[in-house]
Protein backbone atom coordinates (compact mmCIF):
# COMPACT_ATOMS: atom_id res chain seq x y z
CA UNK A 1 0.00 0.00 0.00
CA UNK A 2 2.99 2.31 0.94
CA UNK A 3 4.54 1.66 -2.77
CA UNK A 4 1.17 2.37 -4.50
CA UNK A 5 0.22 5.60 -2.51
CA UNK A 6 4.45 6.88 -3.25
CA UNK A 7 3.66 5.81 -7.23
CA UNK A 8 0.35 7.60 -7.35
CA UNK A 9 2.09 10.90 -5.38
CA UNK A 10 4.74 10.69 -8.13
CA UNK A 11 2.32 10.61 -11.18
CA UNK A 12 0.20 13.11 -9.26
CA UNK A 13 3.29 15.55 -8.69
CA UNK A 14 5.17 15.13 -12.05
CA UNK A 15 1.86 14.96 -14.16
CA UNK A 16 -0.61 17.21 -15.22
CA UNK A 17 -1.65 18.19 -11.50
CA UNK A 18 -4.04 20.54 -12.33
CA UNK A 19 -5.95 18.91 -14.67
CA UNK A 20 -5.84 15.73 -12.01
CA UNK A 21 -7.68 17.75 -9.31
CA UNK A 22 -10.27 19.08 -12.48
CA UNK A 23 -10.97 15.29 -13.26
CA UNK A 24 -11.03 14.27 -9.52
CA UNK A 25 -14.05 16.86 -8.94
CA UNK A 26 -15.52 16.60 -11.93
CA UNK A 27 -15.73 13.14 -12.13
CA UNK A 28 -16.68 12.86 -8.31
CA UNK A 29 -19.57 14.84 -9.01
CA UNK A 30 -20.55 12.56 -11.95
CA UNK A 31 -20.34 9.78 -10.23
CA UNK A 32 -22.69 10.74 -7.08
CA UNK A 33 -25.05 12.27 -9.33
CA UNK A 34 -25.68 9.25 -12.00
CA UNK A 35 -25.35 6.56 -9.45
CA UNK A 36 -28.77 5.44 -9.42
CA UNK A 37 -29.51 5.60 -13.10
CA UNK A 38 -25.83 3.76 -13.92
CA UNK A 39 -26.55 1.10 -11.66
CA UNK A 40 -30.16 0.50 -13.37
CA UNK A 41 -28.81 0.99 -16.80
CA UNK A 42 -29.59 -1.20 -19.88
CA UNK A 43 -30.01 -0.65 -23.21
CA UNK A 44 -33.23 -2.39 -24.66
CA UNK A 45 -33.49 -0.67 -27.62
CA UNK A 46 -30.44 -1.10 -29.32
CA UNK A 47 -27.93 -3.58 -29.23
CA UNK A 48 -24.62 -2.58 -26.87
CA UNK A 49 -22.11 -5.04 -25.17
CA UNK A 50 -21.41 -2.40 -22.44
CA UNK A 51 -23.57 -3.60 -19.71
CA UNK A 52 -23.23 -7.33 -20.37
CA UNK A 53 -19.01 -6.92 -20.85
CA UNK A 54 -18.85 -4.21 -18.05
CA UNK A 55 -22.00 -3.45 -15.71
CA UNK A 56 -23.16 -7.47 -15.26
CA UNK A 57 -19.98 -8.54 -15.40
CA UNK A 58 -18.21 -6.79 -12.57
CA UNK A 59 -21.47 -7.47 -10.45
CA UNK A 60 -21.25 -11.09 -11.50
CA UNK A 61 -17.49 -10.59 -10.57
CA UNK A 62 -17.79 -9.78 -7.03
CA UNK A 63 -20.26 -12.07 -6.32
CA UNK A 64 -18.21 -14.84 -7.04
CA UNK A 65 -15.31 -13.10 -4.82
CA UNK A 66 -17.48 -12.48 -1.83
CA UNK A 67 -17.35 -15.85 0.10
CA UNK A 68 -13.03 -15.25 -0.22
CA UNK A 69 -13.50 -11.51 0.42
CA UNK A 70 -16.46 -11.96 3.31
CA UNK A 71 -14.53 -14.44 5.56
CA UNK A 72 -11.06 -12.68 4.68
CA UNK A 73 -12.18 -9.06 5.85
CA UNK A 74 -14.30 -10.67 8.63
CA UNK A 75 -11.20 -12.61 9.96
CA UNK A 76 -9.45 -9.26 9.73
CA UNK A 77 -11.63 -7.03 11.47
CA UNK A 78 -12.66 -9.06 14.43
CA UNK A 79 -13.63 -6.92 17.53
CA UNK A 80 -14.23 -3.80 14.90
CA UNK A 81 -17.68 -2.29 15.27
CA UNK A 82 -19.97 -2.14 12.61
CA UNK A 83 -19.49 1.32 11.97
CA UNK A 84 -15.56 1.24 11.35
CA UNK A 85 -16.26 -2.12 9.36
CA UNK A 86 -18.48 -0.18 7.18
CA UNK A 87 -15.60 2.79 6.90
CA UNK A 88 -12.87 0.33 6.34
CA UNK A 89 -14.28 -1.60 3.22
CA UNK A 90 -16.53 0.15 1.99
CA UNK A 91 -16.17 4.56 2.43
CA UNK A 92 -12.18 3.95 2.18
CA UNK A 93 -11.59 1.86 -0.14
CA UNK A 94 -13.85 4.19 -2.52
CA UNK A 95 -12.47 7.36 -1.82
CA UNK A 96 -8.66 5.59 -2.99
CA UNK A 97 -10.40 4.24 -6.21
CA UNK A 98 -11.35 7.76 -6.81
CA UNK A 99 -8.25 9.15 -6.12
CA UNK A 100 -6.58 6.41 -8.28
CA UNK A 101 -8.20 6.56 -11.07
CA UNK A 102 -8.37 10.32 -11.26
CA UNK A 103 -4.37 10.62 -10.97
CA UNK A 104 -3.92 8.11 -13.46
CA UNK A 105 -6.95 8.52 -15.99
CA UNK A 106 -7.14 12.10 -15.58
CA UNK A 107 -3.14 11.93 -16.47
CA UNK A 108 -3.80 9.35 -19.39
CA UNK A 109 -6.61 11.38 -20.36
CA UNK A 110 -4.54 15.04 -20.75
CA UNK A 111 -1.49 13.47 -22.21
CA UNK A 112 -3.81 12.03 -25.10
CA UNK A 113 -5.89 15.06 -25.25
CA UNK A 114 -3.64 17.97 -25.03
CA UNK A 115 -0.11 16.67 -25.80
CA UNK A 116 -0.81 13.89 -28.09
CA UNK A 117 0.87 10.74 -26.50
CA UNK A 118 -0.52 8.03 -28.67
CA UNK A 119 -2.24 5.91 -25.46
CA UNK A 120 -5.59 4.82 -26.97
CA UNK A 121 -3.51 3.04 -29.45
CA UNK A 122 -1.30 1.78 -26.49
CA UNK A 123 -4.62 0.35 -25.05
CA UNK A 124 -6.70 -0.86 -28.26
CA UNK A 125 -3.07 -2.92 -28.48
CA UNK A 126 -2.65 -4.11 -25.49
CA UNK A 127 -4.38 -2.98 -22.44
CA UNK A 128 -2.44 -4.37 -19.68
CA UNK A 129 0.87 -2.25 -21.10
CA UNK A 130 -0.83 0.97 -21.81
CA UNK A 131 -0.21 2.34 -18.28
CA UNK A 132 3.63 1.48 -19.32
CA UNK A 133 2.87 3.55 -22.46
CA UNK A 134 2.25 6.56 -20.31
CA UNK A 135 5.07 6.41 -17.79
CA UNK A 136 7.21 6.70 -20.69
CA UNK A 137 6.80 9.77 -21.99
CA UNK A 138 6.80 11.14 -17.65
CA UNK A 139 10.04 12.09 -15.66
CA UNK A 140 11.37 9.22 -13.95
CA UNK A 141 8.84 6.64 -16.29
CA UNK A 142 11.40 3.78 -16.09
CA UNK A 143 11.37 3.79 -12.19
CA UNK A 144 8.05 3.90 -11.97
CA UNK A 145 7.47 1.53 -14.65
CA UNK A 146 9.13 -0.60 -12.05
CA UNK A 147 7.39 0.78 -9.29
CA UNK A 148 4.10 -0.47 -10.96
CA UNK A 149 5.18 -3.56 -12.06
CA UNK A 150 5.94 -4.31 -8.42
CA UNK A 151 2.90 -3.02 -7.26
CA UNK A 152 0.87 -5.21 -9.30
CA UNK A 153 2.55 -8.14 -8.31
CA UNK A 154 2.13 -8.12 -4.76
CA UNK A 155 -1.63 -7.26 -5.48
CA UNK A 156 -2.29 -10.31 -7.39
CA UNK A 157 -0.19 -12.07 -5.03
CA UNK A 158 -2.09 -10.85 -2.38
CA UNK A 159 -5.61 -11.26 -3.46
CA UNK A 160 -4.74 -15.11 -4.33
CA UNK A 161 -3.10 -15.91 -0.83
CA UNK A 162 -5.83 -14.31 0.37
CA UNK A 163 -8.25 -16.57 -1.33
CA UNK A 164 -6.51 -19.55 -0.55
CA UNK A 165 -6.21 -19.32 2.89
CA UNK A 166 -10.00 -19.12 2.85
CA UNK A 167 -10.50 -21.77 1.03
CA UNK A 168 -7.89 -23.71 3.43
CA UNK A 169 -9.84 -22.29 6.63
CA UNK A 170 -13.36 -23.66 4.78
CA UNK A 171 -12.01 -27.03 4.32
CA UNK A 172 -10.93 -27.50 7.78
CA UNK A 173 -13.55 -27.08 9.79
CA UNK A 174 -13.12 -22.87 9.95
CA UNK A 175 -9.90 -23.06 11.42
CA UNK A 176 -8.42 -19.60 11.11
CA UNK A 177 -5.06 -20.99 10.31
CA UNK A 178 -5.14 -23.98 8.10
CA UNK A 179 -2.39 -25.99 7.37
CA UNK A 180 0.35 -24.98 4.89
CA UNK A 181 -0.27 -28.21 3.10
CA UNK A 182 -4.13 -27.41 2.17
CA UNK A 183 -3.11 -23.60 0.94
CA UNK A 184 -0.77 -25.53 -1.06
CA UNK A 185 -2.94 -27.99 -2.43
CA UNK A 186 -5.89 -24.79 -2.69
CA UNK A 187 -3.53 -22.66 -4.73
CA UNK A 188 -2.24 -25.46 -7.18
CA UNK A 189 -6.44 -25.91 -7.66
CA UNK A 190 -6.58 -22.23 -8.67
CA UNK A 191 -3.94 -21.95 -10.44
CA UNK A 192 -4.78 -25.07 -12.45
CA UNK A 193 -8.48 -23.84 -13.28
CA UNK A 194 -7.10 -20.81 -13.98
CA UNK A 195 -5.07 -21.23 -16.34
CA UNK A 196 -7.42 -24.47 -17.97
CA UNK A 197 -9.99 -21.74 -18.36
CA UNK A 198 -7.17 -19.14 -20.29
CA UNK A 199 -6.14 -22.32 -22.75
CA UNK A 200 -9.92 -22.80 -23.27
CA UNK A 201 -11.03 -19.78 -24.43
CA UNK A 202 -8.84 -16.99 -23.16
CA UNK A 203 -10.00 -13.98 -20.92
CA UNK A 204 -13.99 -14.29 -22.33
CA UNK A 205 -13.05 -17.89 -20.81
CA UNK A 206 -12.79 -16.38 -17.73
CA UNK A 207 -15.42 -13.90 -17.50
CA UNK A 208 -17.94 -16.55 -18.78
CA UNK A 209 -17.17 -18.98 -15.89
CA UNK A 210 -17.01 -16.43 -13.60
CA UNK A 211 -20.94 -15.48 -13.84
CA UNK A 212 -21.88 -18.70 -14.30
CA UNK A 213 -20.40 -19.93 -10.81
CA UNK A 214 -22.01 -16.34 -9.17
CA UNK A 215 -25.14 -16.54 -10.28
CA UNK A 216 -26.36 -19.69 -7.68
CA UNK A 217 -24.44 -17.83 -4.92
CA UNK A 218 -26.74 -14.37 -5.38
CA UNK A 219 -29.54 -17.13 -3.38
CA UNK A 220 -27.03 -17.91 -0.34
CA UNK A 221 -26.32 -13.51 -0.32
CA UNK A 222 -29.81 -12.80 0.22
CA UNK A 223 -29.99 -15.75 2.67
CA UNK A 224 -26.54 -13.65 4.47
CA UNK A 225 -28.42 -10.60 4.20
CA UNK A 226 -31.39 -11.94 5.89
CA UNK A 227 -29.39 -13.49 8.61
CA UNK A 228 -27.19 -10.60 9.57
CA UNK A 229 -30.30 -8.27 9.86
CA UNK A 230 -31.42 -11.30 12.15
CA UNK A 231 -28.27 -11.56 14.45
CA UNK A 232 -27.87 -7.52 14.72
CA UNK A 233 -31.43 -7.41 15.90
CA UNK A 234 -31.00 -10.52 18.58
CA UNK A 235 -27.53 -9.09 19.76
CA UNK A 236 -29.67 -5.66 20.10
CA UNK A 237 -32.08 -7.68 22.26
CA UNK A 238 -29.05 -9.11 24.35
CA UNK A 239 -27.57 -5.85 24.77
CA UNK A 240 -30.98 -3.99 25.55
CA UNK A 241 -31.67 -7.01 28.40
CA UNK A 242 -27.94 -6.87 30.05
CA UNK A 243 -28.41 -3.06 30.23
CA UNK A 244 -32.08 -3.05 32.16
CA UNK A 245 -30.30 -6.33 33.98
CA UNK A 246 -27.63 -3.45 35.53
CA UNK A 247 -30.09 -1.27 35.94
CA UNK A 248 -32.09 -3.25 38.14
CA UNK A 249 -28.86 -4.43 39.84
CA UNK A 250 -28.05 -0.60 40.78
CA UNK A 251 -31.14 0.31 42.48
CA UNK A 252 -31.17 -2.98 44.56
CA UNK A 253 -27.60 -1.50 45.78
CA UNK A 254 -28.81 1.93 46.32
CA UNK A 255 -32.22 1.28 47.81
CA UNK A 256 -32.05 1.10 51.39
Amino acid sequence: MGLAVSLTAAVFILGPTVAIIDTFTNTLGSYLSELVRMSLRATPFRDSKWVGGWTIFYWAWWISWSPFVGLFIARVSRGRTIREFIFGTMMAPSLAAFVWFSVFGGSALYMEIWQGVPIADAVKADVSTALFAMFDVMPFGAVMSFAATLVVLVFFVTSGDSAVLVLGMMSTGGNPNPPGRIKLVWGTLVAGIAISLLLAGGLKAVQTATIVFALPFTLVIVLMVVSLWRAIRHDRKEEDRRERELRRRMRQMTEP
